[in-house]
């Protein structure tokens, strides 16, 4: 039998395995604890914080998807971003980006406030910066690309060959991209994080993460802390995921196709001061996405002439897009960074990172192209 593409195993995950019913659908088990076969001998799973059957198949399917040997399926995506730190000493440096999403930026600097790990905020697209950031000797270097919420792309795999030099490991936040667009391990990462939230299940209408790990070693060593620390996700939140997951493929292609026509439109307007997508030419990341990415994707952000007002008018009036936080949905969003996804940030860490009053950050969905242009020009004409 030929080898099937990562489409159709996704859409085949768990398809036709039920040995009781023979349900085509994968059954849902929500039982907390399982019998043991005898004295002193569990089954395949004793307690459900520890494995649960609709975990383990949403975690197999993302690992497998990314090319790793094994997914371990958090209860959010922030969860899946501090799993990773458990595997660290708190002497030991992480660097992360200095423009990364705003929960991210928090959970580090308390964490760090806290004595647990040590952290440098770094422009990673900054040569200079990251050299001698790495010159420290990281154990950990975090990557999040495109950024969250300007779009930058930064170098996966030069990142990576920098770390193995000094010892580092690298985890790469995909939420963005998700696996139908963007495979970190195969440039050379040991971590690929997810917000199962968003593009993975894409309907928002669950919350999680899962964090794959390249080596069955540290595959095993998170598993193990997860289920210690109790952040593994729920059967009913995994069961929903995996079977948003089988239109990943098809939902990405739709979204992003209009992403590429919304971008091309904001680029021209004169109510828009920027466009940052890196499916445009004139993005300073287009020519990295083309190495490392499938495809742009389907989030952009832009800035608006008039500042903070023009962006109040923007957000309030716009039809079609819900002011929302969150992404990866079919339904389109909008939101404003620095009052909502970044507002846990510092006044200075934004300004340094470049979330600007009157930036709009978009989540394109799988509306009529025509529709979402539409509500673009007619609230555009107000500002």
């Amino acid at each position: 039998m030929t080898d099937k593409s990562k489409q159709t195993k996704l859409v085949q995950a768990e398809i036709g395995v039920d040995k009781t019913f023979g349900a085509v659908s994968p059954p849902l088990y929500l039982s907390s604890t399982y019998r043991f076969e005898q004295f002193d001998q569990q089954g395949q799973y004793d307690y459900g914080r520890g494995g649960n059957p609709n975990r383990d198949a949403l975690g197999a399917a993302i690992a497998d998807l990314e090319g790793g040997a094994g997914g371990i399926v958090t209860s959010s995506g922030m969860a899946a971003i501090d799993l990773v730190t458990n595997l660290f000493k708190a002497d030991d440096l992480i660097i992360a980006p200095h423009d990364c999403y705003g929960g991210t930026h928090r959970l580090l600097t308390h964490r760090a406030e806290q004595g647990r790990l040590r952290v440098i905020f770094v422009d990673q697209n900054d040569p200079k910066a990251l050299d001698a950031a790495i010159a420290q000797q990281p154990k950990l270097i975090m990557i999040e690309t495109p950024s969250n919420p300007l779009m930058r792309l930064v170098d996966i795999a030069a990142i990576c060959k920098a770390a193995k030099k000094v010892g580092a490991q690298v985890s790469v936040d995909n939420t963005f991209l998700s696996p139908a667009r963007q495979l970190p391990l195969d440039l050379g990462a040991d971590f690929v994080i997810h917000s199962t939230t968003k593009y993975l299940n894409g309907h928002s209408d669950v919350i999680g993460g899962c964090l794959v790990a390249k080596t069955a070693e540290h595959a095993e060593q998170l598993a193990w802390w997860a289920n210690c620390t109790g952040v593994t996700g729920a059967p009913f939140d995994s069961y929903l995921t995996l079977r948003g997951m089988r239109t990943l493929f098809a939902r990405m292609d739709i979204a992003e196709r209009n992403t590429q026509a919304i971008a091309k439109f904001l680029h021209k307007h004169k109510a828009v001061e920027a466009v940052y997508y890196p499916g445009l030419r004139s993005d300073p990341g287009h020519k990295l996405m083309k190495r490392q990415q499938s495809g742009p994707g389907a989030m952009l952000s832009f800035t608006l002439k008039g500042g903070r007002d023009a962006a109040r008018v923007f957000l309030e009036n716009i039809e079609v897009f819900q002011m929302a936080e969150s992404l990866g949905g079919v339904e389109s969003l909008i939101c404003h960074p620095a009052t909502m996804t970044h507002r846990g940030m510092a006044d200075e860490a934004r300004e340094i990172a470049g979330i600007g009053d009157n930036l709009v950050r978009l989540s394109v969905g799988i509306e009529a192209e025509d529709d979402l242009i539409a509500a673009l020009k007619n609230i555009l004409v107000q500002i």
